[in-house]
């Protein structure tokens, strides 16, 4: 008699929770924190490390994760349109996709596997161990997306979180959270793998940097949450900082792939994703025709004059050269943006354009904007756009694109650019595995270089040696 897979799972979670249950492990209540909200740091600390101890073998990991993505796939609509209302930040449909994308393609403790060395002298064992319990520091533009895609890796190692959101999405990070939690208990009857305080706060952050009890720090955020990690913290640091992503397209290039890739990529969730195209440097003889061919795909050109006004609205301290974007105006609608610049577009709008022509100090070229609203530069040939996309890149690390059908233009730019995603003929969202292969994360390690990460990120290589014979051969 043959058994699903599904029915098996079933047993197995169901033995779990009456195994939890004759344990006496209590359902969450006001003491013991609200589905992983706590009102102290310590306590939500001090919770998640005895969760960790629960979940102690691989067997518990794999059924962790499963009820993780069954729950957010049930959520991705709700948690989506929280993270519009509450932040004002992105486009629904957008976010559903992301919160699906992270439920189904974040690895899952599959991709941890041990080693063996094996000689004369005996036997070594290289195992993954967790480091215990991790403080992720979270964004407000991709909030129930990092939460999800984070709890997958960490679980996957054999961590329990601590997670410190952007006050500015506090509300949708704990649902998140909430949510996350009940699932597991419910069908694992671990509590409180995953936890936060009640009142995050960049006070609340900065104390997780230096607690007791915090082994690994992992920070998704802008380049002053980094900063601020890197001066203060005395653990192991993972930090996803930010980036100002280049595209390069030259002479040789399929004009209406590159034109619907860029518009694709760059106009998702209005831009907030740090990976996205933030500014196109084209070859000059193929600038209008990618123009033309960009306006077709639905993005509208602006004017320089209409460009400037949106930047007097947007940008605090502009014009100047400590001109940064308004959170206000951070991820809004390309027809909001205009709207407040004193304009209209039409309201199916999803991407500004504006040609620059060869000015690489334009402000939105040069600033990471995360709004819909892309410059496009004017380079003589393929070597001045490569020149401009390193200038503009400003050595984060983070991503750079190419549209070309020259193998040599592909060749010299990979060699040059130092970034963790490099995409060639596609949107830049393909390089986190949408449309591309490879796994997804919302965390991309580019500061401190782990990558787009997963569960094999978050763990501790150790090793065990067996001195004297050990060996079949």
């Amino acid at each position: 008699m043959s058994v699903r897979r599904a029915e098996i799972e079933s047993i197995v979670n169901q033995v779990l929770s009456q195994l939890s249950a004759a344990a006496g492990a209590p359902a969450p209540s006001e003491t013991s924190g609200d589905w992983g909200v706590f009102e102290r740091l310590e306590d939500a600390v001090a919770a998640a490390e005895a969760a960790r101890r629960r979940a102690d073998t691989i067997a518990v990991r794999v059924s962790i994760v499963e009820v993780i993505r069954r729950a957010a796939r049930r959520n991705a609509r709700r948690l989506a349109e929280m993270a519009v209302q509450e932040t004002g930040m992105g486009r629904i449909e957008d976010k559903v996709k992301k919160n699906l994308l992270v439920a189904e393609r974040t690895p899952g403790p599959e991709v941890l596997n041990p080693s063996a060395i094996s000689g004369d002298t005996g036997l070594t064992l290289i195992e993954n161990a967790p480091w215990g319990v991790i403080a992720s520091v979270t964004p407000s533009t991709n909030p129930s997306a990092t939460v999800i895609n984070n709890a997958i890796s960490m679980i996957s190692g054999g961590n329990a979180v601590v997670f410190a959101p952007h006050p500015a999405a506090k509300r949708t990070s704990q649902e998140t959270i909430k949510i996350l939690n009940k699932a597991i208990h419910e069908e694992v009857g671990i509590d409180n793998l995953l936890t936060c305080v009640r009142q995050p706060s960049i006070e609340a952050a900065q104390q997780l940097f230096t607690f007791p009890g915090i082994n690994l720090l992992v920070v998704t955020g802008g380049e002053a949450v980094v900063e601020a990690a890197r001066d203060t913290t005395n653990k192991r640091l993972i930090a996803a900082g930010a980036g100002n992503p280049p595209v390069v397209v030259d002479d040789t290039a399929d004009l209406a792939r590159a034109a619907r890739s860029i518009y694709d990529g760059a106009s998702f969730d209005n831009n907030i994703i740090c990976c996205d195209e933030k500014e196109i440097i084209a070859v000059d003889s193929i600038a209008d025709e990618l123009l033309e061919q960009l306006k077709a795909c639905g993005a509208v050109q602006i004017t320089r004059e209409q460009a400037e006004a949106v930047a007097k609205v947007t940008l605090h301290d502009y014009p100047g050269p400590q001109a940064r974007p308004n959170h206000r105006w951070v991820g809004r609608d390309a027809a909001e943006l205009a709207a407040a610049a004193g304009f209209s577009v039409p309201e199916s709008c999803r991407l500004l354009l504006v040609d620059v022509g060869s000015e690489t100090d334009y402000v939105f070229a040069r600033i990471e904007q995360m709004m819909p609203l892309l410059p496009l530069l004017r380079a003589r040939d393929f070597d001045q756009a490569l020149e401009w996309a390193l200038l503009l890149e400003r050595g984060l690390c983070h991503t750079a694109g190419l549209h070309s059908r020259d193998i040599t233009n592909m060749d010299t730019m990979a060699k040059k650019v130092n970034t963790s995603l490099f995409v060639k003929n596609g949107p830049h969202l393909a390089g986190l595995g949408a449309g591309g292969e490879g796994w997804t994360s919302m965390t991309i390690s580019t500061p401190t270089g782990e990558g787009v990460t997963n569960a094999s990120t978050f763990v501790r290589l150790r090793r065990c040696t067996l001195v004297g014979s050990f060996r079949i051969v």
